[in-house]
């Protein structure tokens, strides 16, 4: 990275850019870009953000953004494949260990759009709507039995066949 920084350094001075001036129209901290000329790689939260800024800063001084990223990615890989297995194991283990003693002490609050919740089953409005449908059904049937029943007779209406002549009488 060291080999990187010195680049981009050579390059911002040949094109008589100022760090202050190359700071302020990038719109970041002169410390930043004096960290990434340095080639300190711990000056930043992860190693993306680093990669971020080196292809601004590339893009900034008109450099050949492909040319820097594959440094920048040469610099990545020599620095983690001299890592070995067992350290990164290692480190998974304590990290591990870490979140579960993280754990014991924090109480976890979940979002209530992430928890799956069991569905109640709200029978109030249910009953309510069967018992209002009854009673509809109900008075709809009395209605209909009342219209269609028969009136009721006091007496009987009688026919009598007199002298070619029908006779009614109550």
């Amino acid at each position: 990275m060291k080999d990187l920084g010195n680049y981009l350094k050579k390059e911002r001075i040949a094109s008589g850019v100022s760090l202050d001036e190359a700071a302020n129209d990038m719109g970041i901290s002169v410390t930043l870009l004096e960290n990434i000329e340095l080639g300190n790689t711990k000056a930043f939260k992860d190693i993306y953000e680093l990669r971020e800024l080196v292809k601004k800063y590339a893009k900034y001084l008109g450099l050949d953004i492909n040319m820097v990223n594959d440094s920048f990615n040469d610099f990545l890989f020599e620095k983690t494949s001299k890592i070995s297995l067992e350290d990164i194991e290692e480190a998974l283990k304590k990290e591990e260990l870490k979140e579960k003693e993280d754990n014991k002490n924090v109480k976890v609050i979940h979002s209530p759009y992430t928890i799956p919740h069991k569905r109640k089953l709200n029978l109030k409005p249910i009953i309510i709507w069967l018992a209002a449908f009854l009673v509809i059904v109900s008075i709809s049937l009395l209605v209909i039995r009342i219209a269609t029943r028969e009136p009721v007779r006091d007496s009987e209406l009688k026919c009598s066949w007199k002298e070619n002549v029908y006779e009614f009488t109550y």
